[in-house]
């Protein structure tokens, strides 16, 4: 038996189609089979197996179950789940060896995909690969079936998530009064048992699981999808509000004044708290992040490091950094100083609760102390695919005859007198990336420009907006 994937299915972080159309329970089946096999290779025998709250998760569920049985491995099915639960489950159970989500994250209705753990490491990039290249050449063992048991981690798992509040007085929190936005997505449950125990007044919205998100689009990056919260938290006067993308593992916030704090505003809050008592520890953020955050970091007395975009790529570098926290301007916010250094949207959320209380400042007011810096949100144009890469490499050869001020980490990230401008390639789409932030309009309009001529140098333009 061989499998032939869609080639636009296996990505670079995990593994996303269209249900029916690029993805279905073949597929499933083939991961499954493919995942198994190389865990067996490996001494490794136990799956947690979780999924989203879409429509086509289920149906993918019992195939990719049947693919994992098949080579002889072990599932231990949390059923429906936001991702940091199933992480949860492959990080904390010693006898899991690893473990599959089956979520389309902040995809539309339509798509569902898988993401997964592997011996305690992000599989990602060339393990997804070589799963295609197994299903092609039929590569799969066949054992004895192996078994299937169904087991509720929530209260567990509930439990860990109120360890972020541990030594800090519930009297100090008592007053507190927070709004969150489960976006009908995966995380609408477990916020639901976690809001009954969290000391102060909490206020949800839309935590009924529901896969076609009748209220809204579950991307919390994006400004229009928090309307529904920074009414409630006008309305109601809430210190803050905090919003989950579709499987929970992204987080979204605004403060009391309805100001959306982004990706690497919620992680200078995190370091300056993290960073009273781990002076020196590295901190990663993507090359989309704010100069405002790595500034930050260093006066705090951590050490800032620029790194890659890709959950994957960052949960790694941490890793061999030994970092105890990184983000990324996409809302992954990755702890690893008293957790298991996985991206976990409810954990982040506790966790500004715990860094508002420690600092002794409302989020409001950590909100209003950052830097006003100008810049452009993330501006997504379509490149063909065979030209996106190319054309990054064209602007760094171009750069590297000047004697301008280039990170070449993922893309280019040029710093000048008027801020720093960025031109990257997305490794998930056929889009090219790029930001720029000043301190002055002016300074904004002379970066923009310089990304224009560099475009324009290499036969591009921006062109109108790429969706995610």
């Amino acid at each position: 038996m061989t499998h032939t994937f869609n080639p636009t299915v296996l990505r670079e972080y995990d593994i996303r189609g269209i249900v029916g159309e690029t993805l279905g329970v073949e597929d499933a089946r083939a991961i499954g089979r493919g995942f198994g096999t190389l865990l067996q290779r490996d001494g490794g025998k136990k799956v947690a197996v979780g999924y989203d709250g879409r429509v086509s998760s289920p149906m993918l569920e019992a195939a990719l179950i049947e693919g994992l049985t098949a080579t002889g491995c072990d599932v231990r099915r949390i059923g429906m789940a936001a991702t940091p639960m199933l992480y949860y489950a492959e990080a904390s159970a010693e006898e899991v060896d690893g473990g599959i989500q089956i979520t389309g994250s902040h995809n539309p209705a339509n798509y569902n995909g898988f993401k997964m753990v592997f011996r305690g490491r992000p599989f990602f990039g060339a393990d997804i690969l070589l799963l295609g290249k197994m299903a092609a050449a039929g590569d799969w063992i066949d054992a004895a079936p192996g078994s299937v048991e169904s087991v509720d981690i929530m209260d567990a798992y509930i439990d860990r998530l109120l360890q972020g509040l541990d030594g800090i007085d519930p009297q100090v929190l008592a007053g507190l009064k927070v709004g969150w936005d489960a976006g009908n997505g995966a995380a609408g449950p477990a916020l639901e048992k976690l809001a009954a125990r969290l000391p102060g007044e909490h206020h949800l919205l839309f935590t009924e699981v529901d896969g076609e998100f009748p209220n809204h689009h579950p991307d919390p990056t994006v400004e229009e999808n928090l309307e529904d919260l920074r009414k409630l938290v006008s309305v109601k006067s809430l210190d803050f509000g905090v919003a989950f993308d579709g499987d929970g593992d992204r987080i979204g916030a605004i403060d009391g004044q309805g100001r959306v704090i982004w990706g690497d505003q919620l992680l200078m809050i995190y370091a300056e708290d993290l960073l009273k008592t781990r002076k020196g520890a590295t901190i990663i953020a993507d090359v989309k992040a704010s100069r405002a955050l790595f500034d930050h970091i260093a006066e705090c007395g951590g050490k800032p490091l620029m790194w890659k975009t890709g959950h994957s790529l960052i949960k790694s570098k941490m890793k061999e950094t030994h970092s105890p926290l990184a983000g990324e301007m996409s809302g992954h916010v990755f702890f690893a100083d008293t957790y298991y250094g996985f991206d976990d949207a409810l954990y982040a959320g506790i966790r500004l609760i715990a860094a508002s209380a420690r600092l002794g400042k409302s989020v409001t007011q950590l909100r209003s102390d950052m830097p006003q810096m100008l810049n452009t949100p993330e501006m997504r144009f379509q490149v063909d695919e065979s030209r996106k890469f190319a054309a990054i490499d064209e602007v760094k050869e171009r750069l590297a005859r000047t004697t301008a001020d280039v990170n070449d980490t993922d893309g280019v990230r040029v710093t000048n007198d008027d801020g720093w401008w960025l031109l990257r390639a997305s490794n998930t789409q056929d889009v090219l990336v790029a930001r720029a932030e000043s301190n002055s309009e002016e300074g904004l309009a002379r970066l923009m420009a310089q990304i224009d001529e560099q475009l324009s140098l290499s036969g591009l333009k921006r062109g109108p907006q790429a969706g995610h």
